[in-house]
């Protein structure tokens, strides 16, 4: 069954697709779409999580079998009832359990509040989630990004995001964080749609 997929971003592909050096690769992969869903933040979040540093591929299988040991309900309250070992055996590696045990029990106690991070600012949004251990600005970042549909975040720290803007803009060699930081300037008030033309540009070939 495929997921019903939304347009985002729109003003981004405009800006883009006219960018001399964007322009072909945003021609190429087209609109940017991206999965609708009615979850909540609790369930993004944990999802993200368990996304990190993992390909696709593997992250949806683990995410899947990590939703089924919760019987689907994937709510703070369950995340801290079920017993550790029956999540681990989703394929959890211990910092990913902890961190979204960590996070289960922050929400919880009302320590950190995500109900309302729609209504936040971005910076305000990274600051919460980072006083999770275990989320750091990527995972703020993509949180940010594709459940908030926010259009101006920049996440130099995705090695993704580096390489694919050194093969648009034929480099050598991936820019570090600090050398990427600036470059993003030129895509404001876009650099999330610019971000994530550089992800399709890793799997697409422009004539």
């Amino acid at each position: 069954m495929t997921a019903e997929l939304e347009t985002i971003w729109t003003g981004g592909r405009r800006k883009l697709a006219k960018d001399p050096v964007f322009g072909a690769w945003v021609n190429q992969v087209g609109s940017i779409r991206v999965a609708v869903t009615s979850e909540g933040p609790f369930f993004h979040l944990a999802r993200a999580i368990v996304y990190q540093q993992l390909a696709g591929a593997a992250a949806r299988t683990i995410h899947g079998r990590f939703v089924a040991a919760l019987g689907g309900d994937v709510t703070p309250a369950k995340v801290l009832r079920v017993r550790e070992p029956t999540l681990r055996k989703a394929g959890l590696s211990a910092a990913k359990l902890a961190a979204i045990r960590g996070l289960a029990g922050k929400v919880k106690s009302g320590e950190v509040e995500v109900h309302d991070l729609h209504e936040q600012s971005d910076d305000e949004v990274v600051r919460r989630l980072t006083l999770v251990r275990g989320i750091g600005p990527w995972t703020a970042q993509m949180y940010l990004m594709f459940r908030l549909h926010r259009p101006d975040v920049w996440p130099v720290g995705d090695l993704g995001v580096r390489a694919g803007f050194a093969k648009i803009h034929g480099l050598a060699a991936a820019p570090t964080q600090k050398a990427l930081e600036p470059l993003g300037d030129a895509y404001r008030p876009w650099r999330s749609a610019a971000a994530f033309y550089c992800w399709r540009a890793l799997e697409t070939e422009v004539a």
